[in-house]
């Protein structure tokens, strides 16, 4: 059958059945190559936790959305307390970084009031290399060291600098537990 004959009856500009065939099975397989690779990571994460973060797959089982937790590094200002966010992976993950977003509420230079975050490794800085335990640690540490130049949150990295004690305050003021779903 030539490819005139595979188009004859298809609706114009539409892709003839056997090349969309073809992008669905691409589709597919590069939904199937990410499952792998986060049933893989979470496996590692259960079998060698690093110390204060944790992460896994939603309630429903999708592994394509986890829930993870991040206690708050000691001589911090997040110290002591228990920090949730949402981890949303792409089809083509490990290529494309996951869509990592606070959802306790956080005071800090490098988030904002969505929970959205400024961090490189999550940016242009994201490599196949780096994994969900990888993110967690780099955002463990963000909370100790954050990064002033870049603020999402002016105000935060300002008093950071300025006013230790106030950051403080305003860390206590804005934390508040988050039950699981």
């Amino acid at each position: 059958m030539s490819y005139m004959d595979d188009t004859q009856n298809s609706a114009p500009g539409s892709l003839p059945a056997s090349k969309a065939a073809t992008g669905a099975t691409t589709s597919k397989k590069v939904n199937e190559n990410a499952t792998k690779r986060l049933q893989n990571e979470l496996m590692q994460m259960m079998t060698s936790p690093a110390p204060g973060i944790s992460a896994f797959p939603s309630a429903d089982g999708n592994l394509l959305f986890w829930r993870a937790t991040i206690e708050g590094p000691e001589d911090t200002p997040y110290a002591g307390l228990n920090l949730k966010l949402s981890f949303e992976f792409p089809a083509n993950y490990p290529y494309t970084p996951p869509t990592v977003l606070f959802i306790t509420p956080i005071y800090h230079p490098n988030v904002d009031f969505s929970g959205r975050i400024c961090l490189d490794i999550l940016k242009d800085k994201w490599t196949p290399a780096y994994n969900t335990q990888t993110v967690l640690l780099s955002l463990q540490s963000l909370l100790g060291e954050p990064n002033n130049a870049s603020p999402l949150n002016g105000e935060a990295a300002e008093l950071w600098d300025k006013d230790p004690a106030l950051f403080k305050t305003k860390v206590m003021d804005r934390h508040k537990d988050i039950e699981e779903d």
